[in-house]
């Protein structure tokens, strides 16, 4: 019902910089939340950065002053831009977002998607 699809991933050098987008499609009513979430090789998901359909947004103490969300409502798309970059930055970089469902009658179907992206890897190495 609702694909959200990550893009901008790759391999950036320490100190380098990377920006991550995703954009969902589908059966959007309108989107609540969206965020960003990574997992590196043996740890568990966390989250890095989020933001409100208002824009409110909050980011992870390990991404602060580095990292920024947004979002742009009319394209139905959340991005990343992540600065000094260093080699703890590597990992699998997931897209998530609260999507309220739209219905045949183009209003609102009552029921909400939490959505995932499949993931986009980014490497920080030298």
């Amino acid at each position: 019902q609702v694909q959200l699809v990550e893009s901008g991933g790759g391999l950036a050098q320490p100190g380098g910089s990377l920006r991550l987008s995703c954009v969902a499609s589908g059966s959007i009513f309108t989107i609540n939340g969206m965020g960003w979430y990574r997992q590196a090789p043996g740890k568990q998901r966390e989250l890095v950065a989020a933001i409100t359909a208002g824009g409110a947004t909050n980011h992870a103490d390990s991404v602060k002053d580095r990292f920024t969300i947004s979002r742009d409502n009319a394209k139905n798309t959340v991005y990343l831009q992540m600065d000094s970059l260093t080699p703890e930055d590597t990992a699998v970089y997931y897209c998530n977002a609260l999507v309220l469902l739209l219905g045949r009658d183009g209003n609102y179907e009552g029921r909400a998607m939490d959505a995932w992206g499949q993931g986009t890897l980014v490497t920080v190495s030298s």
